[in-house]
Parts: structure tokens; C-alpha cells; sequence
């Protein structure tokens, strides 16, 4: 065995132990290109380099873990956020009498989009006004061509939906063959397509929430900056940004938002 090859093994048998993950289940390939990414974004080099970061920074084991399963996503994914915009900031986003905007940035195989776009039908239906539904756009992008497929198409195995609230599931979800999918008034609200956040500006400058959760943690310094300011600019004034719980915003994006709930990196676009 190599230095590198017996330098790989002892990170990876250090990350099993401390972060509670299975890393045999992933191919080496896999795993060395996932784990260089949270390299390059701590500077570091080598593996036992990589090793002393992670013991003097807890919060580098929940990036890693977050970059080894990137693309592992389910509906109502960390149940708190969405709890949080269900209960309070939807009531703000959806208030007014116009279009509803909204952008679910990295949408990997699209059951984040979906999320978004049934709780708004959920918003109006409790309201008595289902109608506003048709004025709602969720623009959904990712630039992997297989998770933009998947999300396309729409179907998903019954453990996508395992921490759907039990209400939102029996009437928002049907059946399709063995699969599942979302009703289609409110599947119909969702607009796939490919867009680089590290590379291209985002469609629209008037969105009223943006989703990007664990992903700009991926990229260089310089592109988080640039991709969080775009994010600030896409917003309209008093929109909502939610990143991802392991992610702080910084940057000129800083002087355009405002952070009003930390747990949850909840941030609204000033005037």
C-alpha cells in the first residue's frame, strides 16, 4: 500500500468512526473526489492535512458528510426548515394579490422543489383560495443531467416521501404504478431546467424565496461570494434566502441581507 492509498484509508476509517457514516458502501473514485472538494475549500493538500482540520473543526464533519451524500435528498428534508416556512415566513411570501416567485437553486432530483410547491398549494387551500395556486412559479435547476431527468419525470419510491407530514402526503401525493407522484396542480407549478450557479446568472431578479441548501459550500471563496450576491440581487426587497444549516452567508451579500432566524440561515433582502 501507498503513502496516499494508507493515507486515504486511515481518513476514511476516521470519518466512519466520527461521523457515524458507512463509508464502504462508496467507491473509493467517489469518495476521493467528494472528499477533495471540502479539501481545496479548507486549503488543504493532503489527507492527514485534511485529518487536523477535521479535529479542530466539528462543523467540517457536517460539510463533509453533506458533500458525500450531495445528491441523497427526500421530501421535506430537514423537517425544521420547512416546519418554519409552513408556519410563519409562507404567510408573508404568499400574501400579496400578484405572482409568487420562487427558486429552489440545486435542486438535485427536484423533491425540494415539489416540497416548496405543495406547501404553498397547502397555504392557499387552507385559505380557501386554491385559484392563487396558478399564480405560483417554482423555477427548479441543477446542472446534473440525471437528477434533472428524474426530476422531469416526477416519480419516486415511497421512501422519498418518509418525512412528509402524514396530511401532506395523503393529499398531495398519488400513486403511479409502484412509484409516487405529486398531484398534478401542483406538479404543474415546478419548472425544470439546467443552470450553473457558479457560472450563470440566476433567471429571474424578482424572486420572493430562494432555496440553496448545501451546495454553494462546494465552490471556491470568491464564487460563494459572487453567488451569494447574485442571490441578493434576484431577491425582491423583503424576499426570503434559506441556505443550507452548515452554510453562512459573507461577502457584499452581507450588506443586502439580513439574518432573521439563525438556527435555520433564514435571510431577508433589505429595501
Amino acid at each position: 500500500m501507498s503513502a496516499d492509498e494508507a493515507a486515504f484509508a486511515a481518513l476514511t476509517r476516521k470519518i466512519s468512526r466520527e461521523a457515524g457514516l458507512s463509508l464502504h458502501a462508496y467507491k473509493d473514485k467517489c469518495l476521493r473526489r467528494r472528499i477533495a472538494v471540502r479539501m481545496r475549500a479548507c486549503g488543504v493538500q493532503t489527507f492527514a492535512a485534511y485529518q487536523t482540520v477535521l479535529d479542530g473543526s466539528p462543523a467540517e464533519y457536517e460539510r463533509l458528510k453533506d458533500a458525500i451524500t450531495i445528491n441523497v435528498t427526500r421530501f421535506y428534508r430537514n423537517a425544521d426548515t420547512w416546519n418554519l416556512l409552513r408556519s410563519g415566513f409562507l404567510n408573508d411570501i404568499c400574501g400579496g394579490a400578484g405572482e409568487v416567485r420562487a427558486w429552489s437553486a440545486g435542486c438535485s432530483s427536484g423533491e425540494e422543489p415539489y416540497t416548496l410547491a405543495l406547501l404553498m398549494a397547502e397555504h392557499f387551500d387552507r385559505q380557501g383560495r386554491p385559484d392563487r395556486l396558478n399564480m405560483v412559479t417554482v423555477d427548479a435547476t441543477d446542472i446534473d443531467r440525471d437528477c434533472l431527468e428524474h426530476a422531469q419525470v416526477g416519480r419516486y419510491r415511497r421512501e422519498a416521501l418518509a418525512d412528509v407530514p402524514a396530511d401532506l402526503a395523503t393529499r398531495y401525493f398519488e400513486t403511479d404504478g409502484d412509484r409516487f407522484r405529486i398531484i398534478e396542480r401542483v406538479r404543474r407549478r415546478v419548472f425544470v431546467r439546467s443552470l450553473d450557479l457558479s457560472s450563470e446568472p440566476p433567471l429571474r431578479r424578482d424572486y420572493q424565496l430562494i432555496m440553496c441548501r448545501n451546495v454553494v459550500i462546494y465552490f471556491e471563496r470568491a464564487t460563494q461570494e459572487r453567488v451569494f450576491l447574485a442571490f441578493a440581487e434576484a431577491l425582491a426587497p423583503g424576499g426570503i434566502l434559506v441556505l443550507g444549516k452548515v452554510e453562512s452567508l459573507f461577502g457584499l451579500a452581507r450588506e443586502r441581507l439580513s439574518l432573521v432566524d439563525p438556527r435555520e440561515r433564514v435571510y431577508r433582502r433589505t429595501a
